[in-house]
């Protein structure tokens, strides 16, 4: 008689209703929770020949007492949420998605660019206020507005999705840069990726498509955001919200060192209510939307299918995606 592959997932609800999982094709039983907290993922994980996680941490404790553990599929690309070392030690293969929100998270990038260069949020709000009556005509320039044609657009991360925001950038007529890893030195033979500082200095449009490791933490602080002060910028990061000084972000808008910024992720998530990217929701140029660039239909039933190829693939004995 064949035991069935005992699969747990541990937080279904990180994924919409409307995103269905491909049927496996191997005896199993699927253990599905909606949302797990830390001190539940011990028990839930104990029995599991598989675990799927989006956001819930997989630490070497909880791996310890999991002795039948032989794959954690990640139904999300980053992975800073699983004791990798440890995983490899205790023989546990750890899978990710890749490349399902090609045009999900882009096309957030430049919503969130389109909004603050053109004001459209700071218009809104004041159209709601009246100020279209009061200015007794048929329009009013309150907040400027600029084009981003002819304007450079800078980024930090050349993946997949910096790629397809450099597309998307030239297409609108945008210059288009890339930085180096911060701290390397010397030339290279491609015009478009320059010093890091330098990308900081030049950059009209600044976007963020690189992940949290400790060389990045707090990538952007106080100085280097006094180094964008000249061109006071928008600033947009979509990646991780350890990326960024927070309380340096503060200062940077309130001080007009950037001309705005677009927000999709922080630390935690959600931020609680006197969070400082929170507080900062008083400011006509700041957008803060909660981690869904990502979350487009099209993209969150590609990860979900990619998610049991996965799966399938592992089980087949050819795994993939393997980090």
């Amino acid at each position: 008689m064949i035991t069935p592959t005992r699969l747990v997932f541990l937080d279904r609800d990180t994924l919409a209703d409307s995103v269905a999982l491909k049927p496996l094709p191997f005896a199993h039983q699927l253990q599905v929770y909606d949302r797990t907290r830390p001190e539940q993922v011990s028990e839930r994980i104990a029995a599991a020949d598989i675990v799927i996680s989006n956001k819930v941490a997989l630490r070497r404790e909880h791996l310890q007492q999991a002795p039948n553990l032989k794959l954690i599929a990640l139904a999300a690309t980053g992975s800073d949420n699983v004791d990798l070392t440890a995983a490899r030690e205790y023989g546990v293969t750890v899978s990710n998605i890749r490349n399902y929100a090609i045009n999900s998270v882009p096309e957030h990038v430049f919503a969130l660019i389109f909004a603050l260069r053109r004001n459209i949020t700071a218009y809104r709000q004041s159209v709601q206020q009246g100020r279209w009556q009061q200015a007794d005509q048929f329009c009013y320039f309150d907040y400027p507005i600029r084009d981003l044609a002819g304007s450079t657009l800078g980024l930090i991360g050349s993946g997949s999705l910096g790629q397809a925001v450099a597309r998307l950038g030239r297409a609108l007529g945008m210059k288009v840069i890339f930085a180096q890893r911060r701290g390397q030195s010397g030339t290279n033979d491609d015009p478009d990726r320059l010093p890091f500082e330098q990308v900081l200095e030049q950059a009209d449009v600044l976007s963020l498509h690189c992940p949290l490791t400790p060389d990045t933490q707090n990538l952007l602080g106080l100085e280097q955001f006094q180094r964008m002060a000249a061109r006071r910028p928008l600033l947009i990061n979509t990646a991780r919200g350890g990326l960024i000084d927070n309380q340096a972000l503060e200062q940077a808008l309130r001080k007009g060192w950037l001309g705005g910024a677009g927000i999709d992720v922080c630390t935690p998530e959600p931020p609680p209510a006197d969070h400082i990217l929170m507080r900062l929701l008083d400011l006509p140029n700041y957008i803060l939307t909660p981690h869904i660039a990502w979350a487009s239909e099209q993209a969150m039933q590609t990860l979900a299918d990619q998610l049991i190829d996965n799966i399938v693939a592992f089980q087949g004995g050819s795994p993939r995606n393997v980090l």
